[in-house]
């Protein structure tokens, strides 16, 4: 009997192995299966955010994932969130945001919702889902938006430690305006352990909230 298989679609290395933890940690016996796309990010910087042109190329990976076994695809990259949903009804298998149950979480939870990024292409995306997921609620929360760009720059220069600094005086700056603050991308998410320990309850990121809602919501598809 073979193990089920998870395919996460990344557009950074990044994650990588943030989610090959997880998924070993909260769905033990699952394998995961990994596409890496690093050309969507400065394309969506570029086009303005404009899913929609990475939208084909997304679903292709979401449909060769199904066709090696993948039991669920997951993307991994909050900026074609959106792109993950409009795939949906073209696959047969579960097609996940890791930010659904991030979003969810923050509105259940406040009335003021910062949302911080060190992309400009994932701040749009993710204010959107809050405001979607508060419309369903009935609420409509004040949102108030923080990019540290700085900080994904030297990121991408390898520098993790000038990310972690930059990133987290930011982090400090809108936390205190807001009741919680979302942080749009799972690369964001280690950061959190370094700020004050009475603050990062405030903070909510997606890698270990989506997993939780992932490895429930996929529970069944594991049996064969």
């Amino acid at each position: 009997m073979s193990n089920p298989k998870l395919a996460f679609i990344h557009t950074t290395p990044v994650t990588i192995d943030t989610f090959k933890a997880l998924t070993a940690e909260l769905m033990p016996g699952w394998e995961v299966i990994n596409f890496l796309d690093d050309s969507i990010l400065p394309q969506l910087a570029q086009n303005g955010g404009r899913v929609t042109d990475v939208l084909e190329r997304w679903t292709s990976y979401a449909k060769f994932a199904e066709q090696q076994g993948a039991r669920g695809v997951v993307s991994a990259c909050s900026s074609v969130g959106e792109a993950a949903e409009a795939a949906r009804a073209t696959l047969g298998i579960p097609v996940m945001r890791i930010d659904e149950a991030m979003a969810e979480e923050a509105v259940s939870r406040a009335n003021k919702i910062g949302v911080a990024a060190t992309l400009a292409s994932t701040l749009q995306p993710t204010t959107r889902l809050i405001q979607r997921k508060a419309s369903e609620r009935g609420t409509e929360p004040e949102i108030k938006q923080a990019l540290a760009s700085e900080a994904y720059r030297l990121l991408m220069s390898g520098d993790r430690e000038g990310h972690d600094r930059e990133l987290s005086a930011v982090l400090l700056e809108l936390v205190d305006a807001v009741d919680v603050v979302v942080l749009a991308q799972a690369s964001m998410a280690r950061v959190v352990s370094a700020l004050p320990e009475a603050l990062q309850p405030k903070f909510l990121t997606s890698p270990r909230l989506g997993m939780l809602h992932i490895a429930q919501a996929m529970e069944g598809a594991g049996r064969d």
